[in-house]
């Protein structure tokens, strides 16, 4: 059994409303935790008591040094470090967040997120793969506009390639921009949430941040960019092809997918399935994977995809 001593209004906060906070850290890690006055006790087996305790003492390190927590940020910590053991409370807190544009700040919830984005950072050409809602979009757009806010690029590209998903562009009324628009609204919404409205329209017009159909790269050769492919479950071969060799000196490009989701007409294979058997090991590209566990959207979202995927497993054997 282990003993640490915390600040009287720090208790209160790392143990939440009804202790709600300590008793999800408790079923995470299979420790018990007690206070008694300002002293914690934690029993449990070996490993999981030295990770509690680890936990406990960069709280009251973090606490004293001034700050703040909610109950929802604690326990998404607490969630990456029983997920990743190397990963901690101070790292989650110091490393894990960033704000690309001085408008909101962006953590990652879980550890495949973070492998993401520290992927991001270490590696020019990043897939990430997996189910809708896990965030691969969104935390590209965050990484690509933090790198035109350091400079580190001079522009952001984000591209889709338009495949009708059931629907038929044909109908829909309106110039080539119109019709397109619908695809990109995904991009559009991402970069609404990180920047100002005024700042993301200007950045727009003055074509440093472009948003356009996959078909509109060809021919181009990109350097000093941030280039984001969406989407590319839906690529052909020649267009992941086409795409990854629009990479120039000073780039970065990001491709995101789901491979359950090919919306390609029959007969035409997946660009994004072929380029993971072709690239999985060259060196300099790294494929990070999500799984439902990463869905950070309302848990019912969690649970529809999990359902689908037991119903596909049931329907192959």
């Amino acid at each position: 059994m282990k003993k640490i001593e915390l600040p009287p209004r720090g208790l209160e906060t790392l143990f939440g409303v009804h202790d709600q906070n300590i008793k999800y850290l408790e079923s995470l890690l299979d420790v018990r935790i007690d206070a008694r006055g300002q002293d914690v006790s934690i029993d449990g087996g070996p490993e999981d008591v030295k990770t509690a305790e680890q936990i406990l003492e960069d709280f009251s390190e973090l606490f004293k040094e001034g700050r703040q927590f909610t109950d929802k940020e604690l326990r998404e910590a607490f969630a990456q470090i029983a997920e990743d053991r190397a990963f901690s409370l101070r790292d989650y807190f110091t490393k894990a967040r960033f704000n690309p544009a001085g408008k909101k700040q962006v953590a990652s919830k879980s550890a495949n997120q973070r492998k993401y984005i520290q992927a991001m950072q270490d590696k020019d050409v990043v897939f990430g793969i997996g189910v809708a809602g896990t965030g691969k979009t969104y935390l590209a757009v965050a990484m690509a506009v933090q790198a035109l806010m350091q400079k580190k690029v001079n522009r952001i590209v984000l591209a889709r390639p338009a495949v009708e998903a059931g629907e038929k562009l044909g109908f829909l009324p309106g110039d080539l921009q119109d019709k397109v628009d619908p695809y990109l609204r995904p991009l559009y919404d991402a970069l609404f949430d990180l920047i100002d409205y005024e700042r993301v329209t200007r950045l727009l017009e003055k074509r440093v941040i472009e948003v356009a159909p996959l078909a509109f790269m060809r021919g181009r050769t990109l350097a000093d960019a941030f280039i984001i492919l969406d989407e590319a479950q839906n690529t052909t071969s020649e267009q992941m092809k086409m795409f990854l060799t629009r990479i120039g000196f000073g780039s970065k490009a990001v491709i995101t997918g789901d491979v359950t989701q090919v919306d390609l007409p029959a007969g035409k294979r997946s660009g994004l399935i072929e380029a993971e058997r072709i690239l999985s090991n060259l060196e300099g590209i790294e494929f990070v994977y999500f799984t439902e566990k990463d869905v950070v959207r309302h848990q019912l979202v969690q649970m529809i995809i999990k359902a689908y995927e037991e119903h596909t497993k049931k329907s192959h054997i």
